[in-house]
């Protein structure tokens, strides 16, 4: 594998990512591909092809998809297979490379394998956040993924100091964008094709994307919800997205028992097309949306609600924001590196579910909507995948300098 880009050649870099799916490392890999081939990077996608059904949308820049079996059972198992696979699809290709960039823990650990053997001749490695696992295997692979990196980059300012604090590893930063040619608050015909795929017709409408999962704060999310709809009973909640390696069965039990003993459930098919007529459901769970539906998603909110407890970064909030949705959000880093309370959004303490709920109406008033919108969609306008990419691109040829020297 080639140490370095040849002098006057375009700078070659693999950048690995675990899924196809629209969770937000995979979105991240992406956008910051297609931001760096704009720039002239030679660049091109691995990606775990777990089901066989390639990228939630089609990259513009060379993929490969490489391939994944069905998963066995237990997560330890899981992660082991698709190290494996990882590992197995990228020798059997054998790429050349200047950068082999990692975005995870799965990635990260093949890339290891391969640079022990001499297959790779070493790896970066993106942090997007850290998980607390009570697998003593995923703890020590997510260890082991950051500190055998050769350079590790994080997409926040928190994530940096969390990893020196913790980890004793410095990092660069390489933040999440947006694409503001796809998020947009000017309307087209999709935002009433979802409105009537979803029976989005709440008033209030709150949305959120990430699914029901515990980092996400899904539970705190439906009880501050819940107590808005004893004083604004025609309020609707949607939830999209979901895709996940990881099993939160119990939690998403734990949540539905809370929605049914408070009626609002989603009714099986049949009841909802009969409910379509008359009053909207309460909740909506719309899974994983195909992807030209995300923005009309963000346009068709009221507000855009994201109380999550543990973040990279929050690239879904960039995206509703330059979408021109509201924003309430939790008062904690990294969301307030880039968010101002009451400026850009209003921030709470996502334990508190009062507090939420209270934000969540204010959030409605006319004044604080057209404030906090105008300065969400100029401050999103400051991400763009084109600023990561030549932050990237300097990380990039700055590592390969040092590794010349």
């Amino acid at each position: 594998m080639s140490a370095g880009a040849a002098p006057g050649a375009p700078l070659s870099v693999a950048l690995l990512t675990y899924s196809t799916k629209p969770r937000g490392g995979v979105v991240h890999t992406v956008e910051l591909a297609e931001a760096l081939h704009d720039l002239g990077v030679s660049v091109c996608i691995y990606a775990l092809n777990k089901d066989q059904g390639g990228f939630y949308r089609p990259p513009r820049c060379p993929a490969v998809l490489v391939p994944a079996a069905p998963p066995p059972e237990g997560i330890d198992a899981v992660v082991r297979q698709r190290i494996a696979e990882f590992e197995a699809g990228l020798r059997r290709l054998g790429a050349r490379h200047d950068i082999w960039h990692s975005q995870d823990c799965i990635s990260a650990n093949a890339l290891a394998a391969l640079r022990a053997e001499g297959g790779v001749p070493h790896f970066l490695r993106t942090v997007h956040h850290l998980d607390d696992y009570d697998s003593p295997y995923l703890r020590a692979c997510q260890e082991r993924s950051v500190r055998e990196a050769d350079a590790c980059l994080v997409v926040s300012e928190a994530w940096r100091r969390t990893l020196r604090a913790d980890l004793g590893v410095d990092a660069a930063i390489v933040p999440n964008g947006v694409s503001l040619r796809r998020y947009s608050p000017a309307p087209d015909a999709r935002d009433a094709e979802l409105r009537a795929r979803l029976n989005a017709t709440g008033a209030p409408l709150y949305v959120t994307v990430g699914g029901v999962e515990p980092r996400k704060n899904s539970i705190g999310l439906l009880k501050a919800f819940l107590s808005v709809r004893r004083r604004l009973p025609g309020a609707q909640l949607i939830i999209a997205g979901g895709e996940t390696l990881f099993d939160y069965a119990p939690y998403q039990r734990e949540f539905e028992a809370i929605a049914r003993e408070h009626g609002v459930w989603p009714a099986p098919a049949a009841a909802s097309r009969a409910q379509a007529a008359g009053a909207p459901p309460p909740l909506v769970l719309a899974g994983v949306l195909p992807d030209a539906l995300i923005p009309p998603l963000y346009r068709l909110a009221d507000a855009f609600v994201f109380p999550s407890v543990r973040e990279g970064f929050g690239l879904v909030l960039l995206e509703a924001m330059a979408s021109g949705a509201p924003v309430v959000s939790s008062a904690q880093p990294p969301f307030t590196e880039f968010l101002r309370d009451g400026e850009s959004a209003l921030l709470v303490d996502p334990s508190r579910t009062d507090d939420l709920a209270a934000a969540m109406e204010a959030i409605l008033e006319g004044g604080v909507r057209r404030r906090l919108r105008a300065a969400a969609i100029e401050a999103a306008a400051r991400y763009t995948w084109e600023r990561s990419a030549r932050i990237a691109a300097g990380v990039y040829r700055e590592f390969l300098g040092s590794r010349q020297n």
